[in-house]
């Protein structure tokens, strides 16, 4: 039944309109955490690339080339070869009908919107190495070790790499006119690309570089591409005319001659060619390379360690104005891509220096806990809270109102003299602790009686000076200890000193 064009085409439609609701229903769910945030990110991209299929699809069966629809419209029609018969077509098509539901009894109709429901729950597979910890971290460390084992590189820490790998315009062209240098930046250029495609996999890459290609084509027209400046860092050249000769500005050798020994000594250089021997031998071994292929000269035109400059990557090879302009275009996009992960970048600096202080137990303990524990923080969490007044934290992870810290006096120490300098933290536990039995002990070991008369009272000299008060005012009426000092119990009763050494002494407390 669906194997008819006509068919086809009104079920891609139907496809393309459900993915598209499928689409809005996804974004509209605001995800938890940043993995999540990820999978949806994925997901709606694999929905689009399928929306582009199908419509590529629909393209081709509305262009009909091979008129396959035009004629099961005819047939629809009614049209046969010997003319019209609306009513033929229409039982002929009926019968196929049956026929198909005599041999498929079992037949049912399949809810779609289950199976594109189940689309939302998807988590696409995207494959992260473990330093990248699911796209939060950059892994640069086969770069960093091109990049310290060159001759355009330097030997630094990997922490200081990932300060400098974004700015090539500190290194002089003629370390970057080598095909060494030329791999390097490939090689970095191909990983962000697909590092950015893994973690922005909404933007559209190829947008972002048209417009970076288009600005550097008018920056590279003005000489002013950062680095490559025509006038250049060492003396005012330009990079590509400084060694190179454009040998199709000459038609014999002793054009080319004319030149002089040093300029030809430097193209030679640049070729990884011989550069001895006179100005005639000199400009005939240069003039070889016009019509002969670079790959077919004689290996006794080449310097020594130089016979394929494939086999070393130092050797600058024969690179026109069109060839250095690819590799400052590759600088252009990588700086363009550096910009857009520069948070990611940050964070990957900060991950390395966290790690430097780490021993190895404490880094697979953290890699483990990274992989099993579900992020749950979202975007509010990420932001920096406002805490002026250094505020307790409540449960929700923000700032208590200050009034119920003014009310309890959290975050307050107060230390207690008697109880030996012990600090207790809050209103509340400072009130508490004159019924506990360290403050009952101290004020014992003082000879003083732990009454109400003495809250509040930390300090020994004071509560000394009280009881001797305090005693004065009782003169007969003196202080009777069973009677009239307190006990606490566990469960909070407060007893007299004799009641509670009677029950104490009879295990009932």
């Amino acid at each position: 039944m669906s194997s008819t064009l006509l068919e086809v085409t009104r079920a891609a439609h139907e496809d393309v309109e459900r993915l598209e609701r499928l689409i809005v229903k996804d974004l509209q769910n605001e995800p938890p955490s940043g993995k999540d945030r990820l999978y949806q990110s994925h997901r709606v991209r694999n929905n689009i690339e399928t929306i582009i299929a199908t419509s590529e699809k629909l393209v081709e069966i509305y262009e009909d080339r091979d008129n396959a629809r035009k004629d099961e419209i005819a047939a629809l029609g009614g049209q046969t070869a010997t003319g019209t018969n609306v009513f033929s077509a229409f039982y002929d098509r009926l019968k196929e009908i049956r026929e198909y539901h005599r041999k498929h009894p079992a037949a049912r109709v399949v809810d779609a919107n289950e199976e594109y429901e189940a689309l939302l729950k998807e988590e696409p597979v995207v494959e992260f190495s473990g330093e990248e910890a699911l796209g939060r971290y950059l892994d640069l460390h086969e770069l960093f070790n091109q990049y310290i084992n060159s001759k355009f590189g330097a030997k630094t820490e990997y922490s200081a790499y990932l300060d400098v790998f974004s700015r090539p315009h500190n290194i002089s062209w003629k370390l970057k006119s080598t095909m060494q240098y030329r791999e390097y930046m490939q090689n970095l250029l191909e990983y962000l690309i697909y590092f950015f495609q893994r973690t922005e996999p909404l933007q559209d890459l190829d947008r972002i570089f048209s417009k970076v290609e288009a600005g550097f084509e008018e920056q590279w027209a003005d000489g002013q591409v950062q680095g490559w400046e025509k006038q250049g860092q060492e003396n005012g050249d330009d990079p590509a005319q400084h060694t190179m000769i454009d040998l199709d500005y000459y038609s014999t050798v002793e054009e080319l001659m004319e030149v002089g020994p040093e300029k030809l000594k430097e193209a030679l250089a640049a070729l990884g060619l011989k550069t001895g021997g006179t100005v005639q031998q000199r400009a005939e071994r240069l003039f070889l390379t016009k019509h002969t292929p670079f790959e077919k000269l004689d290996k006794k035109h080449f310097a020594k360690g130089s016979r394929n400059p494939d086999q070393n990557g130092s050797t600058a090879v024969p690179q026109d104005i069109n060839s250095l302009k690819d590799v400052a275009l590759m600088e252009a996009k990588m700086k363009k891509l550096c910009d857009l992960l520069s948070k990611t970048i940050e964070q990957t600096k900060e991950n390395v220096v966290k790690k430097q202080a780490l021993t190895y137990e404490e880094m697979e303990q953290e890699r483990e806990e990274e992989e099993t524990q579900v992020d749950t923080e979202s975007d509010e969490e990420d932001q920096q809270i406002y805490n002026p007044l250094k505020l307790p934290m409540g449960w929700d992870g923000k700032p208590i109102p200050y009034w119920l810290y003014k009310l309890h006096g959290l975050g307050q120490e107060f230390k207690c003299e008697i109880c030996g300098n012990y600090s207790y933290w809050g209103r509340r536990a400072f009130e508490r602790h004159f019924k506990e039995w360290r403050h009952q002990h101290g004020m014992r070991c003082l000879g003083i009686p732990n009454t109400k008369n003495f809250n509040e009272i930390t300090n020994i000299q004071e509560a000394q000076e009280l009881w001797g008060k305090i005693q004065e005012r009782q003169g007969l009426n003196k202080w009777r200890p069973d009677l009239e000092e307190e006990y606490e119990d566990k469960e909070g009763n407060i007893y007299n000193k004799k009641t509670y050494t009677d029950l104490q002494r009879q295990g009932l407390i």
